[in-house]
């Protein structure tokens, strides 16, 4: 009987050591696994998915503010900047980013699930677009009783869409696509220039595109971030980098940089005309 019991003590005892085996190199895997994932970031180019034909953010041939950024975040690096270049459509991040043909997206708005959010580098807001002197100077809100008899252009489907429809203006509206291909077609530029050749009295626009082409292509229209609004869905947000979901380390190293070159980031956005809002979010 002892000499049973010694065997079955020295039988659980290698069945222990097995399981220790078996739990450290399960571990260690585990962390090869992780130590792979984070490998996927290429350190010797800053590679960067991004609309060809999106200004003010992005551009092939003329370069927006977001290229600016991402030429900051590669000189803190001390690496080139290589652009995977691909219309910011449906199935945009999952034929970039998630496909590994670049290892950051810049451009979204933070709490966005799709990726891994970095700090935000900047917060703006929806904002009127108009003309001086042509019976809106003041305007502050969608509340403003002028509205009722003024044509408004609307992107379709944004945020303030949703307060216009709560407020019966949709009647007044015009409205502007939403998702379409900025190669062949931009919606914001469209607006512009019917605000401008008197077509609508007054535009809507996300504040970069507002602040951007209310100085280019004509007069210059006055913008006025819609920080007033009280009903409806936000108008401000805070916009970050995105990155995998596994690229923790990556993350923190981006943000280390937005910390570190944020008045050079801030000067850009600046000479962009991007309306920044800081504070603001209800």
């Amino acid at each position: 009987m002892v000499r049973l019991f010694e065997k079955l003590v020295t039988h659980l005892g290698k069945l222990f050591l097995g399981a220790i085996v078996a739990i450290s190199f399960g571990s260690s895997a585990a962390l090869a696994a992780d130590g792979n994932k984070a490998d996927l970031v290429n350190r010797s180019i800053l590679r960067v998915c991004a609309d060809p034909a999106n200004l003010p953010f992005s551009g092939k041939d003329k370069p927006g503010f977001e290229n600016k950024i991402a030429d900051i975040v590669a000189e803190e690096l001390n690496v080139p900047v290589e652009y995977t270049w691909f219309p910011q459509a449906t199935g945009f991040i999952r034929r970039t980013l998630f496909a590994k043909r670049c290892d950051v997206v810049l451009g979204f708005a933070q709490g966005d699930e799709t990726v891994l959010n970095t700090n935000h580098y900047y917060t703006s807001t929806y904002a009127f677009i108009y003309r001086k002197g042509q019976g809106l100077d003041g305007l502050e809100a969608l509340s403003d009783p002028r509205l009722k008899t003024k044509k408004i252009g609307i992107i379709a489907g944004t945020p303030p869409a949703t307060i216009m429809a709560k407020l019966g203006l949709i009647a007044n509206a015009r409205p502007y696509h939403l998702t379409v291909d900025r190669r062949h077609f931009s919606p914001a530029e469209e607006m512009t220039k019917e605000l401008r050749s008197g077509e609508i009295d007054v535009g809507i626009l996300w504040g970069p595109m507002a602040g951007y082409f209310a100085q280019r292509g004509g007069e210059e229209l006055t913008v006025v971030p819609m920080v007033k609004e009280t009903i409806g869905p936000r108008m401000a947000f805070r916009i970050t980098m995105g990155v995998r979901r596994s690229d923790t380390t990556w993350k923190r190293q981006l943000n280390e940089i937005l910390t570190k070159r944020k008045p050079d980031i801030d000067r850009v956005l600046s000479d962009y005309g991007v309306p920044l809002v800081e504070g603001v979010l209800r």
